[in-house]
């Protein structure tokens, strides 16, 4: 018998006063996969994400994370279950130190052995920033900032990462570093959701992907044959 899916939805939907934003959407991240979100500024993937994430309620369907349903619970509960998130924005500490917003990443924790681990990895996969623990954060450029918010989410020692537009306002060589830290982490385990509108970046990296229009999936498959769609071609990949 296959293990459950990391992360599973069905029919999840949400809305901001009498607005529908999500709409009855059904996707499932498969344990040791990457799966991909992708859509136009405004079709609502930010606002399922959150949903996701506990920071807006839904108003129908389930969240299933590894098995367990957890529709309506905390953000700080689906932390201590193994999910961590990249916001869009990153949402730093700009005044801390980068030692000090990686140290709020792993709050959840308790200090030890495994923390440490987790320590030397993330300065494994963003060496530039192993010798600025004692920098403040708000100096960095946005594409070190952007790791710092990869690195602070993989200090809860997740599960499943959900990462919302990590490459927006990106260089093009940022961007790739960036696609190449989403392989690295899943390669060592933990499954991602991506949400992104640099479709060509997404289904590059990705097993799967979904795309999201007005707040409803309208198409999903293997990201590679998604890439190779003449409909996705011309509306997210500008071919």
């Amino acid at each position: 018998m296959s293990p459950a899916p990391s992360l599973l939805l069905d029919g999840l939907s949400a809305r901001y006063g009498v607005v529908p934003a999500v709409n009855g959407v059904s996707l499932e991240v498969p344990r040791g996969s990457i799966v991909t979100i992708i859509g136009a500024n405004g079709a609502g993937k930010s606002t399922l994400i959150k949903t996701i994430c506990g920071l807006v309620k839904p108003s129908g369907g389930t969240v299933t994370l590894f098995g367990e349903d957890v529709t309506g619970l905390s953000t700080d509960a689906l932390v201590r279950r193994g999910l961590s998130l990249v916001p869009e924005g990153r949402r730093l500490f700009t005044t801390m130190t980068l030692r000090e917003n990686l140290e709020v990443g792993a709050y959840a924790r308790e200090a030890g052995a495994a923390v440490r681990r987790d320590l030397e990895r993330v300065f494994e996969l963003f060496p530039d920033l192993a010798d600025r623990q004692s920098t403040v954060v708000g100096s960095f450029s946005g594409g070190q900032q952007q790791m710092v918010a990869v690195a602070r989410a993989l200090m809860n020692g997740p599960k499943i990462l959900l990462l919302d537009e990590p490459t927006i306002g990106l260089a093009p060589a940022v961007v790739d570093s960036i696609a190449e830290t989403i392989a690295r982490v899943a390669r060592d385990g933990v499954d991602v959701l991506l949400v992104e509108q640099n479709a060509e970046m997404a289904l590059q990296v990705a097993d799967r992907g979904y795309i999201l229009e007005n707040g409803a999936i309208v198409a999903h498959d293997a990201a590679a044959r998604l890439a190779q769609s003449p409909e996705v071609q011309r509306a997210y990949l500008g071919i």
